[in-house]
This record gives C-alpha cells, structure tokens and sequence, in this order.
C-alpha cells in the first residue's frame, strides 16, 4: 500500500522546489502552513526551510521536500500543489478540496478540516 502523503505536488511544483534549493544556500526544501489573515480569513505559507522541524510531515517527490506545519495538516489533506506563471503573477497555487471560499482577489481563502472519513473511503482505506 501506498504511504499516505498530507499533499500531492504537481511537475511544475517539483521543478520549481528544486530550483528555489539549488540557488539558497543551505536550503531543504519548503515549509507549507496557513495563517489567519486575509478578507475571506486564511492564506497559505510558503516559506524556505534551512532547519527541518522535527514536528513537520515531510512530502517528497524526487530531491523536492516540502514540509507542512503540524497545525496546517488537517486542513491541507488531499491538496495538490502546483506552481504556475501567468502574464500578471509566478507562484505555488492550491488546488485543495477544503476551501469553501475564496476571496476576489484569490489571496486569502475560507478551510474547512478535512472529513477524514470520506477521504479514507475516497483512498480505499476502508
């Protein structure tokens, strides 16, 4: 059986992982949380790890490692991250299937815990 991981990572997430690594001095990877702020009352977190903390999950795909902040984990299940540029912005994107809302300007959005027991029954867990 597979090993449960908290987040999925995209091609385009990996590559670009690798890259912010490959060019930060003693960097590990990425630490993924969220915070209160913003108008529809969360964001995301992105930020470079040079210390893993042992509390976090660790995801890895190749040499990318993010890690996710304990207190982000149930709200992160089953999110997959991508990294995307566009004519107006470049950065990580979120496509998780907690978010109920997000606000216009797509900065800040509403999470809701994962329902553990739908994701188990979607993963055939059970």
């Amino acid at each position: 059986m597979a090993r449960f991981e908290v987040i999925t990572l995209t091609d385009a997430a990996v590559d670009r992982i690798k890259d912010i690594v490959t060019v930060r001095e003693g960097a590990h990877g990425v630490r993924v949380g969220i915070k209160k702020g913003g108008c529809a009352g969360m964001e995301y977190t992105v930020d470079l790890v040079t210390e893993p903390d042992a509390g976090d999950d660790l995801v890895e795909r190749g040499s990318a490692k993010v890690y996710i902040a304990p207190e982000a984990a149930l709200f992160l299940l089953g999110t997959e991250m991508d990294f995307e540029t566009t004519k107006l912005r470049s950065g990580f994107v979120f496509n998780n299937p907690n978010q109920s809302s997000a606000c216009g300007c797509g900065e800040s959005v509403e999470l809701k815990p994962a329902d553990l027991k739908s994701l188990a029954e979607a993963r055939g867990a059970f």
